[in-house]
């Protein structure tokens, strides 16, 4: 077992005012040549937007971004033709390929929105841009795992071009759950604690904590307080 931490207190931070945005790897003028990427998981924002402030429109090309609520609305605009509102129990896909435009904006005039931005480089270059979006019931992640992200588009979840497999779990204190890699001859996982504290492989993780497991089977995951997890298994070879 191969194993990579990443305290909360160690991310980059980058504070415009309207926007404040913790990165667990490089990203705009945050650069730790020590923490590119865990496999093909390229970015991991952790996005606090003002009231009724945004990303105005902006390109992206060949890459799977993830959105997921925590608190608020975020609108989502496209030039696919998409406007939409997504909040907290929401998560949102777009296969940017060969180009898509977009922007998200804090759709509450009254209180801040709090999101993870998440990337990953797809298997597939040069796709047909996509965009999709669903509503979990988050009473399924309630001290077990949900399934939230597949490669599969007839699995639980929501797809996306990459060979990886998305989990959010929900557990009460001392509650503990066994996470099965999907393919662990090629993956790895990447915990992440949305809140509370927890013990994974033996390591003691409190919120916003990121911790990458590699070369394992299996992660045993033990709420150390009521803790709600994040839990992103990957490749680590890039191979698109």
């Amino acid at each position: 077992m191969k194993t990579i931490l990443h305290k909360a207190d160690t991310r980059g931070d980058a504070n415009h005012g309207w926007l404040h945005s913790k990165h667990t790897f490089s990203f705009a003028n945050y650069h730790n040549a020590e923490r590119m990427n865990f496999g093909v998981l390229r970015v991991l924002n952790d996005d606090t937007v003002s009231e009724s402030r945004g990303f105005g429109t902006h390109p992206h090309k060949n890459m799977e971004i993830i959105s997921i609520p925590l608190e608020g609305d975020l609108k989502h605009q496209d030039n696919m033709g998409n406007e939409t509102i997504i909040s907290e129990g929401d998560i949102q896909v777009m296969s940017a390929g060969t180009g898509v435009m977009h922007s998200e904006h804090n759709n509450n005039p009254d209180k801040p929105v709090k999101f993870l931005q998440i990337w990953i480089i797809p298997n597939k270059q040069n796709v047909t841009p996509r965009y999709d979006q669903i509503t979990l019931n988050k009473a399924d992640r309630k001290n077990k795992l949900q399934q939230v992200i597949s490669p599969n588009a007839d699995d639980a979840g929501i797809w996306m071009h990459q060979n990886a497999w998305f989990n959010i779990t929900n557990l009460d204190k001392n509650k503990a759950v066994q996470y099965v890699l999907n393919d662990a001859k090629h993956n790895g996982v990447y915990a992440f604690i949305l809140k509370g504290d927890a013990t994974i492989n033996g390591q003691a993780l409190n919120e916003r904590d990121g911790f990458g497991v590699w070369e394992v089977e299996t992660l045993d995951i033990k709420a150390d307080s009521d803790t709600e997890i994040l839990l992103m298994e990957v490749p680590m070879e890039i191979n698109s």
